[in-house]
């Protein structure tokens, strides 16, 4: 049994946990808008590139509509980081707009 003040302590403890930002990281999904692939290999290209960046979870990259459809942990990387790797790999890209 754990006392007053060790209970005090396991309270601060899980209350930390809860409000960092590891606890409210979730996976998000993005759709980029890639022009510039001009042949069927090129998406195998972007898909690596996108792959290698940390926190990317899946990958799916279509020759047509030319684009990349990624999901990636927040907490991990960014849009900004995504949309840099295809430029890197000399696709340059940019999340596409709602319609």
């Amino acid at each position: 049994m754990l006392k007053r003040s060790e209970t005090a302590k396991f309270g601060l403890l899980l209350g930390a946990l809860a409000f960092s930002g590891v606890a409210f990281s979730s996976p998000r999904t993005v759709t980029l808008s890639v022009p510039g692939m001009n042949c069927e290999a090129c998406p195998i290209t972007v898909k690596k590139a996108l792959q290698r960046v940390e926190g990317v979870e899946k990958v799916a990259v279509s020759f047509e509509p030319r684009e990349a459809v990624v999901t990636f942990d927040d907490a991990r990387t960014t849009v900004g980081e995504l949309t840099e790797a295809t430029a890197k790999a000399g696709y340059p890209s940019a999340p596409r707009k709602s319609k």
